[in-house]
């Protein structure tokens, strides 16, 4: 897992319009570059300071760093990491309908940070 630089918490109440239409949200990127039966890819691009919105992650995905960064995860429960991502950094995460995981992601970084993130079916 990449290195973290800070944890700390946040007020929820300031994303609860955000945090309400998560478990509908399943746009977990900048860009959706594949949808078929078995996979979705997507590309996340983030300038520094864009982030993209709490969404639901209920299904297995993969990410992998195509440009490195720094960037911070919310987690629906108040809690949030900063972590260095370094080109090639990987993980999977096995989610599914009855173990979901919220979160949003912001570049609170100064160059751009990219992943390709790859959610698979069911």
């Amino acid at each position: 897992m990449p290195e973290i630089l800070r944890e700390g918490k946040f007020d929820p109440a300031g994303f609860a319009e955000e945090l309400a239409a998560a478990p509908g949200n399943h746009h977990v990127g900048s860009r959706l570059l594949l949808d078929n039966e078995r996979v979705r890819v997507w590309e996340v691009r983030l300038g520094p300071g864009e982030r993209v919105r709490f969404h639901i992650h209920d299904r297995p995905y993969l990410w992998t760093v195509a440009e490195a960064g720094v960037g911070r995860q919310r987690s629906a429960d108040g809690s949030y990491v900063v972590r260095r991502y370094e080109t090639g950094d990987s993980w999977f995460g096995s989610f599914s309908a009855d173990r979901a995981m919220i979160h949003d992601f912001e570049n609170c970084g100064e160059g751009e940070i990219r992943f390709i993130t790859v959610e698979l079916s069911d």
